[in-house]
């Protein structure tokens, strides 16, 4: 029994033996199978290396190509182009332009005609003229009080002028304290406040039922009557020449009051037919009774029927102010009855006059009028020109025919809505039918649709859903006003722009149906209006009418 694991042992290490053996010859075999590989490889490649020997030494040099590797990555982005073809980069202008305004440049103005103050007018600088800078805010400048706050204040280093609290002084225009205007409401006609001069008006005729929403005050110094209406909500269109009274329209712009620069002189305003529901002019100094009536007929124009031309200051309440105004009581009255007799020449009543404002009312239609003409032979009925175009058409001395009346009581063009249902009510313009391929469907779809996009435009600038964050907006191409619609309860104004290359379809008649305020702009050409004027631009649809 001793013997077995002897036996077994042997066993044991013979297998190993074998084992070991067996992969020491493995590997023999492995070695020997590379290294004849590595052999034939060696021998392939000397005879490719001596065949390149022998093409190297026929072959010179030079007439070889090299290929060159690519090492570069292809993952990036292109590069930028090339300095030729980047856009244009407009340097700052020089900080003497900070209120540059194109084509009512002081400058330019003198080399033009001063009769009718022709050289107030636009006058838009040649293509050689134009300056290839952008116009920088003056030093110190600041962003503008929140409405209503900005009613009554400005900051002076937004608009440096000091002018106008001197010439002013003791009309209440407008003070400084300390790094800031004051603006107290006052006017030359209404020292103690614009707001008592309205409630004189509202007595007069009636400024709270809302059928007086939009208006236009011509000569309006830094626009205190039309800042003062926006709390009875009324619209008015402020306009004044850019004159030796510095800055007087910046001034209500910079505190968001609706206003243009602009000037009754030789074309017509920039404004539809029909447009506003009242006109008004507290000492703007315009010459009403020269010219043939020519600056009366313009009001006229632009007035809805039915409507009212209010005048303060000179030549009314003239026995009481005369000498005060350093005028002779004939000249005075002579200019009163002048005035008179173009009104009265354009069918207009004379509603009151008491002290120091008379008010006259405008026909709701033309149907005395045109019988009139037998009696009144000037202004004749005017038939030749568009009632609505107004982007440099020359005044002419001829009276706006109203749109034809079945009868003696029906208002011309259609009766307005009071405000606020005017806004949403189908404009008289579309109802008629007279803007071909607009509908009252398009309308009301039209409204629908702004007021989706304009609760879009808010979700992405959050500035414009910040109540009193905007207060001075443009829409450069308005069409039917829906933008400016759907923000009207809004503490905002919109400035609605109906481009004249657009004026197949002259809409902006309709905006002003809705009680709303804009005007005609060609924008190949400068605004007339200061920079730094709008808080918020917005353009739909617009580059596509100067693609060409």
């Amino acid at each position: 029994m001793a013997c077995i694991p002897r036996r077994l042992s042997q066993i044991t290490l013979f297998n190993t033996k074998n084992l070991t053996l067996y992969h020491i010859t493995l590997v023999v075999i492995l070695c020997t199978t590379f290294y004849l590989i590595g052999i034939w490889q060696h021998s392939v490649g000397t005879t490719s290396s001596s065949a390149a020997a022998a093409f190297r030494s026929s072959v010179p040099c030079s007439s070889l190509k090299t290929t060159q590797l690519d090492f570069l990555p292809h993952h990036l982005p292109p590069d930028p182009p090339s300095e030729t073809t980047r856009a244009a980069q407009f340097p700052p202008c020089d900080p003497s332009f900070s209120e540059y305004t194109p084509c009512e440049d002081v400058q330019r103005s003198l080399k033009f005609d001063r009769d009718m103050l022709i050289y107030r007018e636009r006058h838009c600088p040649e293509k050689d003229e134009l300056l290839k800078c952008r116009i920088p805010a003056p030093y110190g400048y600041k962003v503008p009080f929140r409405w209503p706050q900005g009613r009554e204040f400005a900051w002076f280093a937004n608009v440096p002028h000091k002018e106008l609290t001197v010439e002013k002084k003791n009309q209440n225009w407008i003070k400084v304290e300390g790094d800031r205007f004051r603006f107290p409401g006052g006017g030359t006609m209404f020292p103690h406040g614009a707001d008592a001069y309205i409630d004189d008006i509202d007595k007069l005729i009636s400024l709270r039922d809302g059928s007086i929403r939009t208006a236009i005050d011509t000569g309006c110094g830094v626009a205190s009557w039309g800042a003062y209406l926006l709390s009875r909500n009324i619209l008015a269109m402020s306009f004044a020449p850019r004159d030796t009274h510095e800055a007087q329209v910046q001034f209500a712009l910079e505190r968001g009051v609706p206003a243009m620069i602009g000037v009754m002189a030789s074309i017509r305003l920039p404004y539809p037919s029909r447009a506003f529901d009242m006109a008004h002019c507290s000492r703007c100094l315009i010459p009403w009774g020269q010219y043939d009536g020519l600056y009366l007929i313009e009001v006229d124009r632009v007035l809805r029927p039915g409507s009212y031309w209010i005048l303060s200051g000179p030549p009314i309440n003239w026995q009481k102010h005369w000498k005060g105004w350093n005028r002779t009581t004939d000249d005075l009255k002579s200019e009163q009855s002048r005035i008179e007799t173009v009104a009265k020449s354009l069918c207009w009543k004379k509603l009151v006059q008491k002290d120091d404002l008379a008010i006259w009312q405008k026909p709701t239609n033309h149907v005395h009028c045109k019988a009139n003409r037998k009696v009144f032979k000037r202004p004749p009925i005017c038939y030749t020109q568009n009632p609505d175009m107004a982007w440099y058409t020359k005044l002419e001395t001829c009276l706006t025919p109203l749109p034809r009346v079945s009868n003696i009581k029906e208002i011309a063009g259609g009766q307005l809505a009071k405000w606020p249902e005017r806004l949403n009510a189908i404009p008289p313009r579309i109802s008629s039918g007279s803007l071909p391929g607009i509908t009252e469907t398009v309308f009301v779809e039209n409204s629908e649709l702004w007021k989706k996009r304009v609760e879009y435009y808010k979700t992405i600038d959050h500035q414009l859903a910040e109540t009193g964050r905007y207060r001075n907006l443009l829409d450069m191409n308005a069409y039917l006003g829906g933008f400016a619609a759907a923000l009207v309860d809004d503490p905002v104004w919109v400035m609605n722009i109906v481009p004249v290359e657009a004026d197949q379809i002259n809409t902006l008649g309709v905006v002003y149906e809705r009680g709303l305020i804009g005007t005609y702009q060609n924008w190949c050409e400068a605004m007339s209006t200061y920079p730094r004027t709008y808080d918020f631009i917005h353009g739909d649809a617009i580059f596509s009418l100067y693609k060409d």
